[in-house]
């Protein structure tokens, strides 16, 4: 009996999972990669000297890459050396005014009982729930396939749903512990990874939580993209053949089967199964027949997306101070600006925003003496995104982050490259120039999220951000081992 031929398109997150597991299960598996080189939107880019991770860069949940390297008999030491970040992050509310988030919890507890006495008990407390939603949410909930509702109809799993907080919002949740506004922007911060603001998202993902303040915050050595390099050595070593440069412009489809996959060059490619990891909304709507696609173009445009991010890579020709590996800057309110990417979408007139410095933990990602910084704005999918309106919010973000470090940076810059709505559809056909996919709101949760499968084309099935379990690195991992377990599930009943 010969070997199925299963191609995955994209060779991100879930498409290398994906592959890898498919590989291991005696597929015969082809990675087809848009781009010259593996990663998605976890690519990399060197220039002088300067190596930038052009996506990711926050590595929590280790236990997830754990399990998921064990799966293959294998541990992620074996591909690349972690480093648990301390302080964890900076939390910026103004100049003076910064909050080094400790990884020892009794020092993060001494800390918040600082700022709010009595909080160190409502963090026990809280964590205590959060530590529940994480056991039952990252290693039962999300690796269900959500293609029906009796998947989650168990005594048990209906009695740990009632216990998980789904109807309950995340702003609501926090505050039932804590009154200070510090410890509540702090406490927020982690589901902005879900793209929705803490009203809109179920306090479930208080698990996040978790991840942050017990779990911690690490760094693979020379980059996150080493993650990635892990996974294309091991994928390669299952027997996965990866193919850069290989855009797939159609999958045909014949009597209700996907059977080919026909690449710009003109190529085709024969297949028994189609995994689709690039944008669903594009696979939907431009890869297939009309006839086939799972949703109409009104219900996309009904779907709360994530946000995009207009993205800064520089290199700067000194050491910088006063900052530490990851900076959230949080001295303007969050509200107008998550007015500007939910409710009203527009460019935010004061935006928050993201700095990354992995030089100062890493020195190899930089030239001696040299910093290697990632800016970051999170803001609404679909806008206009043009060069002058990019410049202006560099001055805007410079500006600030001068200001409070009290150092020159712009003058010291010997190297940017800018990202935006514009690059992200380029490279990667996102839809609407999202940059983390669809938001985790209550209403797009498991079954609520577009299925992993097609409804009409009995072989063709979806992985990533904008199907289950969602967005985030450790959830595309997830995603992959879920939708292999469906193709080989399904397979082996025929």
């Amino acid at each position: 009996m010969s070997q199925k031929h299963a191609v995955v398109i994209g060779s991100g997150f879930a498409g290398l999972s994906a592959a890898t597991h498919l590989a291991a299960n005696y597929y015969r598996v082809t990675i087809l990669e848009k781009n010259d080189s593996p990663g998605g939107r976890a690519r990399k880019f060197e220039h002088q000297g300067f190596t930038f991770d052009m996506g990711p860069s926050w590595y929590w949940m280790p236990d997830v890459f754990e399990n998921y390297f064990a799966a293959f008999g294998k541990k992620p030491s074996e591909y690349y050396d972690l480093i648990r970040l301390d302080p964890s992050y900076a939390v910026i509310y103004g100049q003076d005014d910064v909050l080094d988030i400790p990884a020892d919890l009794d020092e993060f507890k001494k800390m918040l009982e600082e700022i709010e006495p009595g909080a160190a008990k409502q963090l026990e407390l809280f964590l205590s729930q959060a530590a529940y939603k994480y056991q039952v949410g990252i290693h039962d909930l999300v690796t269900k396939p959500s293609r029906s509702l009796f998947e989650f109809t168990s005594p048990s799993l209906l009695l740990d749903v009632l216990r998980m907080d789904i109807f309950q919002s995340m702003s609501k949740h926090v505050r039932k512990f804590f009154k200070s506004d510090k410890i509540i922007r702090l406490m927020e911060f982690p589901v902005l990874f879900l793209g929705e603001t803490a009203e809109n998202i179920p306090a479930l993902y208080s698990l996040m939580n978790y991840a942050d303040i017990v779990l911690g915050t690490w760094y693979p050595k020379k980059g996150m993209h080493e993650i990635i390099r892990g996974m294309v050595q091991l994928a390669e070593e299952h027997g996965v053949n990866i193919r850069y440069s290989s855009e797939v412009e159609e999958i045909e489809i014949e009597e209700g089967k996907a059977k080919r996959l026909r690449l710009i060059s003109g190529q085709k490619i024969e297949a028994d199964v189609v995994i689709a990891g690039a944008d669903y909304h594009h696979v939907d709507k431009h890869l297939i027949n009309p006839t086939y696609s799972n949703y109409t173009e009104e219900y996309w445009d009904k779907r709360v997306m994530a946000p995009s991010s207009l993205l800064f890579y520089l290199g700067i020709d000194k050491r910088l101070k006063n900052l530490r590996h990851h900076n959230l800057f949080f001295d303007e309110p969050l509200g107008p600006h998550a007015d500007a990417i939910y409710k009203n979408p527009r460019w935010p007139e004061k935006p928050l925003f993201y700095a990354s410095v992995p030089s100062i933990t890493d020195p190899t990602v930089a030239p001696e003496g040299m910093e290697n910084m990632f800016l970051l704005i999170p803001l609404a999918p679909d806008l206009e995104d043009s060069e002058e309106l990019r410049e202006k919010y560099y001055h805007i973000i410079m500006d600030r982050l001068e200001q409070i470090t009290g150092q020159e940076v712009r003058s010291h810059v010997v190297y940017k490259r800018s990202y935006a709505h514009s690059d992200f559809k380029s490279d990667y056909h996102a839809f609407k120039g999202n940059a983390y996919g669809l938001a985790n709101t209550l209403t797009q949760t498991a079954i609520l999220k577009p299925s992993l499968k097609n409804k009409k084309v009995s072989n063709l099935y979806y992985t990533g951000q904008l199907t289950v379990p969602g967005p985030g690195v450790p959830p595309s991992l997830i995603s992959g081992q879920v939708v292999a377990k469906e193709v080989i599930k399904e397979n082996n009943s025929q």
